[in-house]
């Protein structure tokens, strides 16, 4: 049965636009990274992505091989929106990856034509639609020529499996270089997609601009720190938490040093009237530079509250200046 859509979705998302391009993007975009595969709740994932959309957003960010099983989030949200979104189908940014492991053999990873091409018709195919509006780059291969990489974008674009073309976890100077190859091309860099949050900053230094001198957009992922940037380890470590679970966060990365940032960014937070990972997404948001943040939402109550950012993403100079000195003191 098709979702009836909110009439009032448009109305208190925030769109910015990517780059130079003719796209706006919601300020914050839905990740289905985690919580939306074969191993999760189908029906979690589907209630978090009607909310999403009757919330505004209308950027859905996947990959070949998000899950947990690989391609299976990428299944889910196919059927989700094959059942019940079909008719707003021309009112979403849909993205998918192509570059990290996905399957066997020498061809099944990396940048060359043979895995871009052949990953896209995979994920196009287990979408069961005829294009994405984003096709990337996942991550920067150094044994392929950057050229048969931005040149299997292009192809994309080209044959109309995708609209735009974008890279991601891609260092300043190879960003450079692939930005001025799909010019040429004819094929604009629409985006990159980078790791970004208060603990995390290895964009700053050039990266950002670099994207702003060519045009292209950024979208921040993981603004959060997988969960470091919000109150759920300020009094320990809970049981069936990420870090618990030792997946990609591990007890090791909360320090003692940084477990006392959180709690003093948290205190600024709670001054602010919000939650520390409000106060963390809008900081990324206050650098006009970044067009979205990625984030991810395991219930609607999770999505709700970071959309929730969006109410307060002002800084006074006090305020950033505070916080500013709480980062420096982690090494």
């Amino acid at each position: 049965m098709q979702h009836q859509a909110s009439e009032s979705r448009y109305e208190d998302m925030i769109y910015q636009r990517c780059g130079r391009s003719g796209i706006k993007l919601p300020a914050i975009s839905l990740g289905l990274w985690h919580n939306f595969g074969s191993e999760d709740i189908y029906e979690n994932g589907k209630a978090i992505i009607f909310e999403a959309f009757d919330k505004g957003i209308t950027h859905f960010d996947l990959a070949n091989n998000y899950g947990p099983v690989p391609g299976s989030a990428e299944e889910n949200f196919g059927s989700i929106l094959n059942k019940h979104l079909k008719a707003y189908r021309d009112e979403m940014i849909i993205s998918s990856k192509a570059g990290y492991y996905m399957w066997q053999g020498p061809y099944g990873e990396w940048g060359s034509r043979k895995n871009m091409i052949a990953s896209l018709n995979q994920s196009l195919q287990r979408m069961n639609v005829e294009y994405v509006d984003i096709f990337y780059s996942h991550r920067y291969d150094p044994e392929t020529p950057l050229e048969e990489t931005m040149t299997a974008l292009d192809h994309a674009v080209r044959q109309g499996k995708a609209l735009y073309a974008g890279i991601s976890n891609y260092p300043a100077d190879k960003t450079r270089e692939a930005e001025s190859i799909l010019r040429e091309l004819g094929t604009p860099c629409l985006i990159h997609q980078a790791r970004y949050s208060m603990f995390d900053r290895w964009v700053e230094p050039e990266l950002l601009d670099v994207a702003d001198k060519r045009g292209i957009g950024v979208i921040a992922f993981s603004p959060l720190a997988q969960g470091l940037l919000t109150n759920r380890y300020i009094h320990g470590i809970p049981e069936g938490s990420r870090m618990s679970r030792g997946h990609f966060l591990k007890q090791e990365h909360l320090t003692n040093e940084k477990l006392q940032a959180i709690k003093n960014l948290n205190n600024i937070a709670k001054e602010r009237g919000q939650s520390l990972a409000q106060m963390a997404i809008a900081w990324l948001l206050k650098d006009r530079r970044v067009t979205s943040v990625l984030i991810g939402a395991s219930s609607v109550m999770q999505l709700n509250d970071n959309l929730n950012t969006l109410k307060n993403i002002e800084f006074n100079r006090g305020e950033l200046d505070q916080i500013e000195a709480i980062l420096h003191t982690i090494k």
